[in-house]
């Protein structure tokens, strides 16, 4: 067997392939699921209960599919009623479909947290629902939800390894076929790890430097 190092090297190209795509999975789905997901939360703090009740019906109807049948949904059952996606396209929605729910109700914590009285306050001088939301509500929602909304992104850019079940060529794929091909398991999967680590690690310390600026602007 090559030394180390030389297998190391052999096998980075590969991996960092799967790298892009997986940084490329993760950046789409969350961009439709948070947007998905502050649509959710507006719907769940409706009073208007026939806005309310459907999506508080959606929201925990997908949270209690796991993903990896979310995921099998959209690529091998969707073609049967003539929606025929790619594995790339259904693994993004997929991921965006499940992570808008635990998004929206980050959001929707975050909009309940914030002080009734300055609610009213507005209301009283006769400030529109809309106009409250963007200048008084939703700045400090997103302060509030800030924390776990970090901690779902780090979660969904663990969870895009799932996409490799419907044959995504992303970090975990690549890692897989890699190590069925050479055999050498610990060196492929501890590359893999690492790799991995090199994403989570600056984007929870990115997450961080923002909550402690946040919290001092305020």
């Amino acid at each position: 067997m090559a030394p180390l190092t030389e297998r190391m090297q052999d096998y980075l190209p590969l991996l960092i392939t799967g790298l892009w795509r997986t940084v490329a999975v993760s950046l789409l789905a969350l961009i439709l699921a948070t947007a998905l997901g502050l649509v959710w939360a507006m719907l769940r703090t409706s009073r208007n209960v026939w806005l309310e009740r459907p999506a508080r019906f959606i929201v925990e109807f997908l949270r209690g599919i796991p993903i990896l049948v979310v995921l099998f949904y959209i690529y091998f059952v969707m073609p049967e009623i003539g929606i025929d996606l790619s594995a790339f396209q259904a693994g993004v929605i997929g991921l965006a479909l499940t992570y808008s729910c635990y998004i929206g109700e980050t959001f929707r914590g975050g909009i309940e947290a914030v002080d009734r009285g300055q609610v009213e306050a507005a209301k009283s001088i006769g400030m529109r629902h809309g106009k409250m939301m963007r200048r008084i509500i939703l700045p400090q929602a997103v302060r509030i939800a800030l924390p776990p909304y970090g901690n779902n992104m780090v979660m969904l850019l663990k969870d895009s390894s799932q996409v490799s079940v419907i044959s995504v060529a992303e970090l975990t794929m690549q890692g897989k076929m890699l190590a069925s091909s050479t055999f050498d398991n610990m060196t492929v999967f501890t590359m893999v790890a690492a790799l991995y680590l090199c994403l989570t690690i600056p984007l929870n310390i990115v997450m961080r430097q923002v909550e402690l600026k946040m919290g001092k602007s305020r």
